[in-house]
């Protein structure tokens, strides 16, 4: 099944204005924009030449929390509870927060039902786990080349994110959420990287050969 791919607003530098971010990610091909929430004026969204595919919190649901805090963590019980208490909502499961494991994602889901993860491939992998063993409860799916210890390979390189296996089970699963692809350089959270745009755009045509 081919898939349209969509790409996080990381990946063009926080510095970059979200409507230049739109623009450059329409012009290179890519069919939709991940924000963060509480990024986007409602009346700009609509004068965006793409649309926005997903709105993410954080790895780490934080009660008022609109920007990523990806080592801000907080109690199980809290978690659960703040999820419980806004139907709808997706977090994004990273090492550095309580959704630390597939094991930790589906004891969250089976706390709160009907949660969707925002499942991040790269993250998976870097905490030693295979994310195709966790895409059933993906309800947006981000991709990275990771291996573990190291979030961020490019994907001529040695990793563990199987592109093909991930694509794969999307399509075993009848899939019907949004793909997208990220890298960012976030260097004061310990994600440097030079060229995160170069290196999406090499992921988004390897995927597309699949």
């Amino acid at each position: 099944m081919t898939r349209a791919l969509g790409v996080a607003r990381v990946v063009f530098g926080l510095a970059t204005p979200l409507p230049v971010a739109a623009q450059q990610a329409a012009t290179l091909g890519w069919a939709h924009l991940d924000i963060t929430v509480g990024t986007l004026d409602p009346a700009l969204e609509a004068t965006l030449p793409l649309p926005v595919g997903d709105r993410y919190s954080g790895e780490v649901p934080v009660p008022g929390c609109t920007v990523r805090t990806p080592r801000r963590k907080v109690a199980w019980d809290d978690a659960v509870a703040f999820l419980r208490s806004t139907p709808g909502i997706r977090c994004e499961p990273s090492p550095y927060s309580v959704l630390c494991s597939v094991a930790a994602i589906r004891e969250m889901c089976r706390a709160v039902p009907g949660l969707r993860v925002t499942l991040d491939t790269g993250h998976v992998a870097a905490w030693g786990e295979d994310p195709v063993e966790v895409l059933d409860l993906a309800g947006h799916v981000q991709l990275r080349q990771a291996r573990r210890g190291v979030p961020q390979v490019h994907v001529d390189d040695p990793g563990d994110v199987d592109f093909a296996a991930v694509m794969g089970r999307l399509d075993g699963l009848g899939y019907r959420g949004l793909v997208s692809v990220e890298y960012v350089d976030l260097p004061d959270l310990g994600l440097p990287l030079e060229d995160p745009l170069g290196w999406a755009l090499d992921l988004t045509r390897r995927v597309r050969e699949l």
